[in-house]
């Protein structure tokens, strides 16, 4: 057998090792077309190759690819190899201090080795696709190292936490998971000292130590539905809850899941959960969904919306006395507000 044909069953079977995480001999034997002693001598091979090709004897024992020392090159099929390729160049953007720039030269070597039909479909998704991002805070990996660290291995974390008032606080957590928004970074933890459950923004953490005190884990919420509920309600100083005339899904696709969170009703209605500093900025976004919308509480928020509708109604009528006609009067009666105009996603508040 030719050198060339050797590499190539070499390269095959990296590729059956990389795809599932366990074979037997005979499985890889079978379908590289070969004996299971040439499987033995390619799997050698491998290992000169700095691949950690682990065998275990007897009963439902095989060849398992293992983590070592370095990282070896990488066997990614078409799709994987788009996927990743893709998945770099928005990464090369993303909220982790180090990454974009890392993403870049991770992205460069893998352009270099594509096949050029595939650098080809890569190039095209790039310059047909723009990324429209807000700004974010970026957060040293060591920190989400850390973090996950003590997530995984069920160890205390002590910190210092800059709180909304500008003071900074010790804090002993035990962390379960993080969140990431888009925006920013969430750890939802145990707070110790407090005896319940928190969310903490990574970006005023400070002074970050794992410590060697394990914890037994506790029945949590889900984290994700968690720190969504903090992010959009505990900061704000009114919570408003809007009843609103459209699928829950449309309306998620205007209201992202850091600023609002969206209730399934009935008769295609859903309940729009948000906070907000200022009374008359909840009206005016309330508005720009572009549906009809009856305003649950607080009471205030419709007193604002009332203002709101006057404010507009001054505004209709004075176009309409300089064009010659009356502006249309609205009924009174509950306060609802029902837009057409198509408008954009309600950004983070």
């Amino acid at each position: 057998m030719t050198v060339e044909a050797t590499t190539e069953r070499v390269l095959r079977l990296l590729a059956l090792l990389q795809h599932r995480p366990s074979w037997t001999a005979a499985e890889l034997a079978a379908e590289l077309r070969v004996t299971d002693r040439s499987v033995r001598r390619d799997v050698e091979r491998l290992r000169a190759l700095g691949y950690p090709v682990h065998a275990t004897a007897g009963v439902g024992g095989g060849y398992q690819l293992g983590a070592g020392t370095r990282l070896p090159p990488l066997l990614l099929d078409d799709e994987e190899a788009i996927a990743t390729a893709v998945s770099l160049r928005l990464a090369s953007g993303g909220t982790v201090a180090g990454a974009g720039e890392a993403a870049l030269r991770a992205l460069a070597k893998l352009d270099q080795v594509m096949p050029p039909r595939l650098r080809a479909e890569v190039r095209a998704v790039h310059g047909a696709t723009e990324t429209l991002v807000g700004p974010g805070i970026e957060i040293d990996p060591e920190l989400l190292v850390t973090l996950a660290r003590a997530c995984r291995d069920a160890v205390r974390v002590c910190f210092r936490y800059a709180g909304r008032d500008g003071g900074e606080r010790e804090r002993t957590v035990e962390p379960v998971r993080m969140v990431a928004t888009g925006r920013r970074w969430y750890l939802m933890a145990w707070d110790v000292d407090r005896d319940d459950w928190r969310t903490f923004r990574l970006d005023r953490m400070r002074d970050v130590v794992a410590t060697t005190w394990r914890f037994r884990a506790r029945e949590h919420p889900d984290p994700v539905a968690y720190v969504q509920r903090s992010v959009t309600e505990a900061p704000y100083r009114y919570l408003a809850r809007v009843r609103v005339h459209a699928q829950s899904d449309r309306v998620r696709e205007l209201v992202p899941p850091q600023v609002g969170r969206v209730e399934d009703d009935r008769d295609g209605w859903c309940v729009l959960v948000v906070g907000g500093e200022d009374l008359d900025w909840l009206a005016v976004h309330v508005a720009r969904l572009g549906f009809e919308a009856e305003v649950l509480e607080p009471p205030e928020l419709r007193e604002a919306v009332a203002r709101l509708a006057r404010r507009l109604a001054a505004m209709a009528s004075t176009v309409a006395n300089e064009h010659g006609s009356d502006a249309d009067r609205q009924p009174e009666g509950r306060v609802v507000v029902a837009f057409d105009a198509q408008v954009p996603r309600l950004e983070s508040m």
